[in-house]
């Protein structure tokens, strides 16, 4: 008896090769999606704390400035007072 000779390549869908658009029915790894996802998810987190401290730091700038104005305009009354 002779071996059937095998096939170098498995066959393929020609139709699905030649017109890519056709096929519409795209096979998603559930566990890459998943990752992709909490990955996308963890980055906006950490961007949202971000501009959050950002915020947080502008606001304690901001609040330092008119405290410092405050008291140099004090200070500069009670000076002039004096006088």
């Amino acid at each position: 008896m002779a071996a059937e000779p095998q096939p170098a390549f498995p066959a393929s869908d020609a139709k699905a090769e030649l017109h890519p658009g056709v096929d519409k029915g795209v096979n998603v790894d559930p566990i890459s999606a998943e990752v992709a996802t909490s990955l996308e998810l963890k980055e906006q987190m950490e961007a949202a704390e971000r501009e959050r401290r950002k915020k947080d730091a502008m606001q304690a700038l901001k609040k330092t400035v008119i405290v410092s104005g405050i008291i140099a305009a004090v200070a500069g009354a009670k000076m002039r007072e004096k006088q």
